[in-house]
């Protein structure tokens, strides 16, 4: 009976400790990219906008690692939208995107695979073009999004949703992208 106690402590002490070295490490510096579709949605009185395009991002953060299966980070990314086209005063006028942004991200791991969510700041710009009439619009609203992950050792995988208030307009972006843990 002793004998089979402590197999059976062993076996599931194996497993928890490869359980724990296959989903890596979390907590470190990490670097990332991400590629993905960016929808642009407005609609007022006159003017409507709902199109999409590819959109890329690069981002870094910081995982603190506090406690066991919680992630805690905090993620700045570089995005750029991609090109929207839509009406605006009766013509059609094309919308280029970007943002940097600074995040706090909260995940939960369980094993290699873990989900996460984000909320923070979003400092954003739009280039109107519309025939010869070029203008620029910037401001700083809310952003947050949502995601899941699959980690082996330092290497991760994921897929987010995010959205960016842009003033008037929402902006989603659906991505897939990895990431590295130093």
């Amino acid at each position: 009976m002793k004998s089979n106690i402590s197999i059976f402590t062993a076996t599931i002490l194996t497993a928890v400790l490869s359980q724990s070295a296959l989903a890596g490490s979390d907590s470190g510096f990490y670097l990332g990219g991400s590629v993905g579709s960016a929808q642009l949605s407005f609609d007022s009185f006159d003017d409507y906008i709902d199109d999409s395009d590819t959109g890329y991002k690069f981002f870094a953060g910081y995982n603190f690692g506090l406690l066991p299966m919680v992630d805690i980070a905090l993620e700045g990314s570089y995005v750029d939208f991609g090109s929207q086209y839509g009406e605006l005063f009766d013509d059609t006028t094309r919308f280029s995107n970007t943002a940097a942004q600074l995040h706090l991200v909260g995940g939960l791991d369980l094993g290699p695979v873990g989900l996460f969510a984000k909320a923070g700041l979003s400092d954003w710009e739009t280039t109107f073009t519309n025939g010869d009439y070029r203008a620029k619009a910037t401001g700083s609203d809310p952003a947050y999004g949502i995601g899941a992950k699959f980690q082996v050792a330092s290497f991760q995988l994921r897929a987010e949703y995010e959205r960016v208030k842009l003033d008037d307009a929402d902006m989603d972006f659906y991505s897939i992208g990895a990431a590295y843990t130093f």
